[in-house]
């Protein structure tokens, strides 16, 4: 009976010898291993980060729709009815906002171009030299202003005096494209036409499209407006001041 558990006791003690020894062994590899997971670690931290990119893909409505200040030719169309003899508001405003938009964007010609074979022709030719004159009212020199004519489309009675210039314009491309499905793919992407209105509307609103080249210099101060907002202020804080003492 004593010889029995004499060896039981010589056997598991033969196997917690044999089990530290195998820790013994696996501890160095096991350091080698957490230290190659800790190096990947700091290898990923330090990777630089992109702001414009989702998951990892590039992504910005402002590469696949870039605005781009180029020349172009600008037109505005002066309706002309057959009864026509003299400018009408509507026909003069239409003047006045080309004659603006000419003097911040150009300084070539301008053509004053009247239709060919329309109904309206008698009108145009009384009309013509009122356009001419307007158009040097508002600042632009009779000697850039160009008499030019095109065929008139059809038999309307109300081709337009049209008026047109050369200059630097912003575009972006044409919207509505769609290269391919716009449910397919799960690719976190955003859709080929997502943001083209946006930059086609920027565009268009601009004031003066070389501002997207590099911006203007500041203007002067105004020292007059200055002094009246401090005036104002220092004014609000003497009445904050009595209104504390008064305890209202």
């Amino acid at each position: 009976m004593r010889t029995a558990q004499l060896e039981t006791i010589m056997m598991k003690s033969n196997q917690a010898v044999a089990g530290m020894t195998q820790m013994k062994t696996s501890a160095p590899k096991l350091l080698a291993m957490a230290g190659l997971l800790a190096a990947a670690a700091l290898t990923g931290c330090a990777a630089p980060r992109d702001n414009l990119t989702t998951g990892g893909i590039p992504d910005d409505y402002r590469q696949r729709h870039p605005i781009v200040v180029t020349e172009a030719e600008q037109a505005v169309d002066i309706p002309v009815a057959t009864t026509d003899r003299r400018l009408t508001i509507a026909q003069k405003d239409l003047i006045r906002g080309f004659a603006t938009m000419y003097i911040s964007r150009a300084s070539g010609p301008v053509y004053l171009m009247s239709p060919q074979g329309s109904a309206n022709a008698s009108a145009v030719s009384q009309l013509r030299g009122q356009v001419r004159a307007e158009l040097a009212s508002r600042g632009i020199s009779t000697s850039k202003i160009v008499y030019a004519s095109y065929a008139a489309a059809g038999g309307g009675d109300a081709a337009p005096i049209r008026l047109t210039f050369t200059g630097t314009t912003a575009v972006t491309t044409q919207c509505g494209q769609w290269p391919k499905d716009i449910g397919g793919g799960f690719d976190n992407q955003n859709y080929y036409n997502f943001g083209c209105a946006y930059q086609n509307n920027l565009a268009a609103q601009v004031a003066n499209p070389e501002d997207f080249i590099a911006p203007r210099g500041m203007t002067p101060i105004d020292a007059a407006r200055r002094n009246n907002a401090i005036t104002e202020y220092r004014g609000y804080s003497t009445t904050l001041e009595q209104s504390d003492a008064s305890g209202f």
